[in-house]
C-alpha cells in the first residue's frame, strides 16, 4: 500500500491505536497530521516514531465545534490538503447506574457523545467540505465491538459508537457520488495503555478467552485494517463495518 503524496489527519494519535495508525501511514509514505487534546508529550513521542516526511502535530478539543473547525483549517493550511481522515479520538468512562449519581451520569454522557460522536461528525463535516472541492477522499472511523455487544459499565460509550456506525453509513450513502468513501473499523479489546491494568489483573485471562485466539488484538492489527480500507481498490466497500475482534463477538 502506497500513500506517497497523501496527507492523513488522525485524531487521537498520541497513543494506542492512533499512534499505530500514524506509524503505519508514515511507513507507507503519507504525511501525517498527528492530533491530540491533552497528551502533548505523548503526541511528541508519536511524532518522533514516524518515518521521515512532512508530518505535523496539532492540538484541539474536538468536542468544541470551533476547535474542530480550526483544526481542519490549520491542517489544510499547513499541509496543503487532507486526503484521508481517521476519526480515532475517543473517551471511555465507567458510569454504570449503580454507583453513579445523576450529575456524574449527565457528565459522562456529554463527554462521550461530545468526543466520540459529535466531535467526529464535526471533524467529518469540515473535512468533507474540502474533499468535495477535490472530488475525492477516504474516511475511516474507529468504532467498537461495544456498539453491538453493549457496554453495561459504560453505556454512553457503547451508544456513541453505535451512533458513529449509523453516521458513517449515512455519510457513505451521501458522499459516494462525490468520490468520497467512508468505512468503519470496530475493534474488540486491544492491547493499549487504556486496558493494560485490566489485562494484567485477575480478569485479564477471561478477557483473552473471549476470543478463540486466546488473546486480544494488537494496535498494529487495527492499523493494518485502517490502511487497507484507505488504500486504492476499496471504493465498493464504502459503508462497511469491519470487525477486528478475533471472533469474540460474531454478527449475522
Amino acid at each position: 500500500m502506497n500513500f506517497d503524496d497523501q496527507v492523513v489527519l488522525i485524531t487521537g494519535a498520541s497513543s494506542g491505536i492512533g499512534r499505530s495508525v500514524a506509524q503505519a501511514f508514515s511507513k507507507a509514505g503519507a504525511s501525517v497530521a498527528v492530533h491530540y487534546n491533552n497528551g502533548k508529550l505523548a503526541a511528541q513521542d508519536t511524532f518522533k516514531t514516524l518515518n521521515r516526511g512532512n508530518h505535523s502535530i496539532f492540538q484541539a478539543d474536538i468536542s468544541q465545534p470551533n476547535e474542530a473547525k480550526t483544526l481542519v483549517s490549520d491542517v489544510i493550511s499547513k499541509m496543503g490538503a487532507i486526503d484521508v481522515l481517521v476519526n480515532n479520538a475517543g473517551i471511555f468512562e465507567n458510569h454504570a447506574v449503580p454507583g453513579t449519581n445523576y450529575k456524574e451520569w449527565q457528565q459522562s454522557w456529554q463527554r462521550a457523545l461530545g468526543v466520540n460522536l459529535i466531535g467526529a461528525a464535526n471533524i467529518t463535516f469540515c473535512v468533507v467540505e474540502h474533499m468535495m472541492q477535490r472530488n475525492r477522499g477516504k474516511i475511516v472511523n474507529i468504532s467498537s465491538r461495544g456498539a453491538f455487544r453493549g457496554e453495561p459499565e459504560a453505556p454512553a460509550y457503547g451508544a456513541s459508537k453505535a451512533g458513529l456506525n449509523s453516521f458513517s453509513q449515512s455519510m457513505a450513502q451521501s458522499l459516494a457520488p462525490h468520490n468520497i468513501f467512508v468505512y468503519v473499523v470496530a475493534p474488540g479489546f486491544v492491547q493499549t495503555e487504556m486496558v493494560a491494568e485490566l489485562l494484567s489483573g485477575p480478569d485479564g485471562e477471561s478477557v483473552r478467552k473471549q476470543s478463540p485466539l486466546g488473546r486480544v488484538a494488537t494496535t498494529d492489527e487495527v492499523a493494518n485494517t485502517v490502511l487497507f480500507l484507505a488504500s486504492e481498490g476499496t471504493d465498493y466497500l464504502t459503508g462497511c463495518i469491519v470487525d477486528v475482534n478475533g471472533a469474540s463477538y460474531l454478527r449475522t
